[in-house]
């Protein structure tokens, strides 16, 4: 079986049927036909007002968010989708801190279901720092099919390392 390293703690038998539709060429299919459109969020701007929006059906209460941006410079996949950063900063004579939510670029033309889940991890991180229960119980909180998302994300991660060469579902 070859290296599904987007899908390693996933059980043997799920890494196995993903192997066999990559095998035969159907894991792309798979995909469009789950998910055959795009989300209009392509701007910095709407991807700031679509965050807020989902913040502020969820998370009323928490913290404000200075910026929130696509990044060309998340780079390892397979560690970041995107970063939730809390900066502080000396301002006159005083310490400022903000937080920054930043989603790598490759999710700019993807499913809207895929960028709902990365924001929702990433508002998460608003309140809870770690990854542990009550991080995972905020997520479902605001996208409820968090856990299936996840990992059709990596199912999308593995479909990109694997099609190398070929054009990219959601024309990347």
């Amino acid at each position: 079986m070859q290296s599904l390293k987007y899908l390693i703690h996933y059980p043997e038998e799920t890494r196995n049927q993903v192997s066999a539709l990559i095998r035969e060429g159907r894991l792309g299919g798979y995909l469009l036909k789950k998910y055959p459109d795009t989300h209009p969020y392509t701007t910095d701007k709407a991807l700031y007002d679509y965050t807020i929006e989902l913040k502020n059906a969820h998370l009323r209460n928490s913290v404000p968010i200075s910026k929130i941006l696509y990044d060309t410079k998340i780079r390892d996949l397979q560690s970041a989708l995107g970063t939730h950063t809390f900066v502080s900063r000396v301002q006159g004579g005083k310490l400022k801190a903000k937080n920054e939510i930043r989603i790598a670029n490759l999710f700019k033309k993807s499913p809207e279901p895929f960028l709902r889940m990365i924001v929702a991890h990433e508002l998460a991180h608003l309140r809870e720092k770690e990854h542990n229960k009550a991080f995972y119980k905020l997520c479902t909180h605001i996208e409820p099919a968090y856990h299936q998302l996840e990992f059709e994300v990596r199912l999308y991660l593995t479909y990109l390392e694997t099609a190398r060469g070929t054009d990219p579902l959601w024309g990347h």
